[in-house]
């Protein structure tokens, strides 16, 4: 879709919808105002009508017969000051309307958001506009993507135009890398292979000069002694693959920022095998690959100068007689030996060898980021990400970027007093920790492979999708990690 901005006068602006808002005490927004006085007042008398709702994010589409505007979308504020919430809750509102619309204009950034500026206002409302024209038709036979393919956004002057347009710029660079790992993740397990994500890799390094791409291959992993990795990847006929994408944006001399992903294909659980119920939704099990293929997509529309190594740790778990069993006893990349007493904790078994692999790059910070963990839905639900770290700086600056990007996660302990829940009899640990904590033990089993750089953990389990009627991937956390890279 085709973002731009520019300083414009509702009343001459075509367009197929723009986008007003309306309150309860002043009425229409400036632009507002002069449209309905070329509509002659039409607007004003169905507001009157009261059919626009009395809630925030109420919207009324109008149908205009005059003017250079074809319809007319109208969304309701609250009373007093708008929060930064309530202005994302208008901006995804009107984006649920407009994005049936072959063009649209909206003129949102006219209002006064409390503890926000224009560049923020104009952000989200690319980032909510490029989310919601997010469709999944790769294996529908008939559906098609939505119409809208031109989106304008209103400035009152030149000196507007350009903070509103650096915002606009970040949001669509968000929205289409989200939108990159939603397709990722929303793909069936037969078709998203590792083999295929390797394929996406190498596709999307030839279409950029700053991005490079190296696979390794079994046969590597083997001579790296990837023994965890490649103990997940044991019991399937799709061959592994560690995915290394290198984006070279900053200077030579700067050490990257390492990003890992969790790509399990699919996830059967191994021979510790999953409930049949839902296990189709175990082709997200690859969230954080797929976010990582977001991001990278997204730092090559955005052409930050920063140095960024993305990394995907790929295979799929399935049980079969070459299946790791429990019981057994693996040695990871860093020499550390491993008792596999649940094979349905794959992910931190691949993680585990990425991490290791990802000190090669001396790397400023490496974060990692998966579908880890069943206690981290319980612990915070769907609306937050579980965010460890043994940095407290890193944390803040994740932290932050989520509350700018309005892709939030939230702080859990690392402490050491839940180490001992993975020691083991038979090797240097476990790869499970009990029923308490599941989580926290998760992540501290993922710090001991961690201690030689500044590292994070992102456990997206409630947010890398949505099940029931809304089933589908989200795209999370994306743009918390654009965010948060673009201010490096």
């Amino acid at each position: 879709m085709q973002f731009s901005a520019k300083v414009s006068d509702i009343s001459k602006q075509r367009a197929a919808c723009s986008v007003i808002s309306a309150d309860a005490k002043n009425g229409l927004s400036p632009s507002g105002k002069n449209l309905d006085q070329l509509a002659k007042g039409t607007i004003g008398k169905i507001l009157k009508r009261g059919d626009l709702g009395v809630k925030p994010g109420s919207t009324q589409l109008i149908d205009l017969l005059d003017g250079p505007s074809e319809r007319v979308l109208v969304v309701r504020t609250g009373k007093g000051d708008i929060s930064q919430a309530e202005f994302r809750k208008l901006a995804s509102a009107s984006a649920a309307v407009v994005k049936k619309f072959k063009d649209a204009t909206s003129y949102l950034c006219e209002l006064e958001v409390k503890g926000a500026d224009k560049t923020w206002q104009a952000q989200q409302i690319a980032l909510a506009t490029g989310l919601a024209t997010y469709r999944f038709t790769q294996c529908l036979t008939d559906a098609k993507p939505y119409p809208l393919t031109k989106f304008t956004l209103h400035a009152i002057d030149r000196k507007q135009l350009k903070t509103i347009q650096k915002g606009m710029e970040i949001g669509a660079g968000q929205a289409l890398g989200s939108n990159v790992a939603r397709e990722l993740g929303d793909l069936p397990g037969n078709i998203c292979t590792p083999n295929y994500l390797a394929a996406q890799a190498r596709t999307l390094a030839k279409k950029h000069t700053k991005l490079s791409t190296t696979v390794l291959d079994e046969k590597k992993m083997k001579a790296l002694g990837m023994g965890a990795l490649l103990s997940v990847a044991k019991g399937s006929d799709q061959p592994p693959a560690l995915i290394a994408m290198n984006y070279k944006g900053g200077k030579t001399s700067e050490k990257p920022i390492v990003l890992v992903g969790k790509g399990i294909t699919f996830d059967s659980g191994g021979i510790s095998i999953k409930p049949g119920q839902a296990m189709d939704e175990m082709k997200y099990d690859m969230g954080g690959a797929a976010c990582v293929f977001g991001v990278m997509n997204a730092l090559v529309e955005l052409q930050p100068s920063i140095n960024v190594v993305g990394l995907v740790a790929a295979a799929e778990n399935m049980p079969s007689g070459r299946a790791s069993k429990p019981g057994d006893i693996v040695t990871s990349m860093s020499g550390k030996t491993i008792e596999i007493l649940n094979t349905d904790a794959e992910g931190r078994l691949v993680l585990c060898d990425a991490l290791t692999y990802a000190s090669k790059y001396k790397p400023r910070a490496v974060i990692d980021i998966a579908t880890l963990t069943g206690a981290c839905v319980i612990a915070l639900g769907h609306h937050a990400t579980g965010l460890y770290a043994n940095n407290e700086e890193l944390a803040q600056d994740l932290l932050k970027a989520g509350e700018t990007s309005g892709d939030r996660a939230w702080q859990m302990p690392l402490w050491d007093e839940y180490q001992p829940a993975l020691d083991s009899n038979f090797a240097d640990m476990q790869n499970i920790g009990g029923r308490d904590a599941g989580s926290v033990t998760a992540a501290c089993f993922l710090s001991r492979f961690a201690e030689e750089y500044t590292w994070a953990h992102m456990d997206i389990a409630g947010s890398a999708w949505k099940s029931g009627a809304a089933k589908g991937a989200t795209g999370r956390p994306v743009p918390l990690l654009v965010e948060y890279l673009l201010g490096k």
